[in-house]
């Protein structure tokens, strides 16, 4: 099993920036990729950006590319998404999540989320 809370979310206005933070535990959790998603009030799920543990090997969507950025701090088992120049469509819940199978796909344990809201 693999616990996973998220904190950081806020409200900020556009242009600005938040850094997420997840915390992980769980006997295994070194094992797993660690991805960050979000969702929007009426829209799907979908994925921001990824890594691993192991190398620190990264993915992003296009929407967070040269915006986000995810990183790690192993000393203290924790997973960041750092977000800057914030637009409004940022706005959702994000998720953090781990992964057995790799940095895009199945993910099966999962955080509450953390609200983002960016006002414009």
């Amino acid at each position: 099993q693999v616990q996973l809370v998220e904190s950081g979310g806020g409200l900020v206005q556009a242009g600005g920036s938040l850094r997420l933070s997840c915390v992980a535990s769980g006997r295994t959790f070194r094992r797993y990729a660690m991805g960050w998603f979000r969702q929007a009030p009426t829209k799907s799920r979908e994925f921001v950006a990824a890594i691993t543990w192991s190398d620190g090997s990264t993915t992003y969507a296009d929407s967070a590319k040269g915006r986000f950025t995810i990183s790690t701090d192993n000393a203290k088992n924790t997973v960041y998404l750092h977000m800057n120049s914030l637009k409004p469509e940022d706005t959702a819940v994000y998720y953090c999540a781990a992964s057995g199978r790799g940095m895009t796909s199945g993910y099966e344990y999962w955080g509450r989320g953390t609200q983002v809201t960016v006002s414009s």
